[in-house]
């Protein structure tokens, strides 16, 4: 269990350090480290405050030390008592509004921000014009005391990558700051990139421990893969490759006993079903144009229903303080009326897992299982894709044989299902430890770095 010091600044002397008796067994302390700066310091026995660290104030000045009153951890290693974590948050679309630094996401970052105190971390956002490469420090967003203030501190611990959207993941200037960090000063980043539908897909497929809850998916290549899978299931998806949000998706269904061909979409805020009496007129009329390179086929499933409407479920899951995953919410979406998909803006509502069914049994026999899934499923993605992944989110359905099946992972999960007054819980603790996550990071680099950087 790591324990949490109070941190004090102090007038009465100079290079000075006081720390408690059971931080100096293990190693001759002769310098302090806070983020990437550390500065050579006296270390003497705390006798009164057994659970703080009193820093002299010319120490804390040299290494940007802001003075928050949030509890922190130390980690003594190699004669340097390192404190922290210091957690930047890389992000970008800053704006120059004070009161809305970053726009929209605003009150999600500060929500998330405002956990620091009981994960025991100082995080901050900073985007790439807000670093000093020659002082090697970031002109931090902090949200202290329910408002935003910048303070200049040093490079931080790990970073967490909360970028937007994949166009500016595709920024080379916020590349070369990913690289520059991770390269030259061997910060550990989590959370890089947006996963890949097809890609993912074809990394875990041949993962025996896990291939079962794959749906099958191949690249459009032609109409033919169509109709044979329209053969086999009765009705399959058309979905973006790097789709999000449910935009893009077309479901394509075969009636047997008429011979036509349905295509259920989303068009301008409207669900729609239209009928052709050949696959060839329904794709040439629906997508028209459009060049199908970047779509997948994907298997359709007869799910679950509830109320007539299908019903997916969301299940998140992150790494803790101790580098273990963990299922940190689970919420049912039940389509709109006439829709291809659950997601919110096409009609679609969340339920908890109790609203959804109907005895206490069956609700833990979905959770049990989904559970599993995700689970298997999150550790799996960790062996076969690249970079340090701590959240995920799940887009997973049940059949009507009870078989989970996974239809998309998200690197970057929305979080649309805290809306739901019963599920604000589960919104707590994903922010709580998408933070913690950078404890188990931050003490890694210092302690066993060939660990994080193998």
């Amino acid at each position: 269990m790591r324990k949490q010091y109070q941190i004090e600044i102090s007038d009465s002397a100079s290079k000075t350090v006081y720390i408690p008796n059971e931080l100096n067994l293990h190693t001759h302390l002769t310098k302090l480290a806070f983020g990437t700066h550390s500065k050579d310091a006296a270390f003497l026995l705390q006798k009164t405050k057994k659970n703080s660290i009193v820093i002299s104030k010319d120490v804390a000045d040299a290494l940007h030390f802001p003075d928050l009153k949030i509890p922190l951890h130390a980690f003594a290693n190699k004669g340097t008592l390192y404190l922290g974590p210091l957690v930047g948050i890389f992000t970008s679309g800053f704006t120059s509004f004070p009161l809305r630094p970053v726009g929209d996401r605003t009150l999600f970052f500060a929500k998330l921000l405002s956990v620091k105190k009981t994960v025991g971390a100082i995080p901050y956002l900073f985007g790439d014009q807000h670093i000093n490469w020659e002082q090697g420090t970031i002109r931090g967003l902090f949200y202290h005391e329910e408002g935003w203030e910048t303070f200049e501190v040093p490079f931080p611990n790990v970073v967490y990558d909360r970028l937007p959207n994949r166009k500016s993941e595709r920024r080379n200037e916020l590349k070369e700051v990913r690289d520059r960090l991770q390269k030259d000063y061997l910060i550990p980043w989590y959370n890089p990139g947006f996963f890949n539908k097809l890609d993912v897909y074809e990394r875990l497929q041949n993962d025996e421990d896990i291939s079962h809850y794959l749906p099958e998916t191949h690249p459009f290549s032609s109409f033919s893969v169509i109709e044979r899978m329209l053969a086999d299931y009765g009705h399959v998806f058309l979905k973006p490759i790097n789709g999000s949000l449910g935009l893009g998706i077309h479901q394509i269904i075969y009636d047997k006993k008429d011979g036509h061909y349905y295509c259920r979409y989303r068009v301008r805020d409207e669900n729609r079903l239209r009928k052709f009496n050949s696959l060839e007129n329904l794709m040439g009329n629906i997508f028209a144009g459009r060049s199908l390179s970047r779509m997948l086929v994907q298997q359709g499933i007869h799910l679950l229903r509830h109320e007539q409407r299908t019903i997916d479920f969301r299940i998140h899951t992150n790494k803790d303080e101790n580098g273990e995953w963990n299922v940190t919410a689970s919420a049912a979406k039940m389509a709109g009326h006439g829709s291809v998909t659950t997601h919110v803006k096409s009609g679609g509502e969340i339920k908890t897992l109790e609203e959804l069914f109907e005895s206490d049994a069956e609700k833990a026999a979905a959770l049990e299982k989904l559970s599993e899934a995700a689970l298997k499923i999150s550790k799996a993605l960790e062996r076969n894709m690249e970079g340090i992944i701590g959240e995920i989110g799940f887009d997973f359905g049940l059949d009507r044989n009870g078989h989970v099946w996974l239809f998309e992972a998200n690197s970057k999960p929305g979080r649309s299902i805290f809306k739901h007054p019963q599920l604000r819980e589960f919104d707590f603790l994903t922010r709580k430890l998408s933070l913690a996550f950078a404890v188990f990071l931050a003490e890694a680099s210092i302690m066993k770095p060939q660990e994080i950087f193998r």
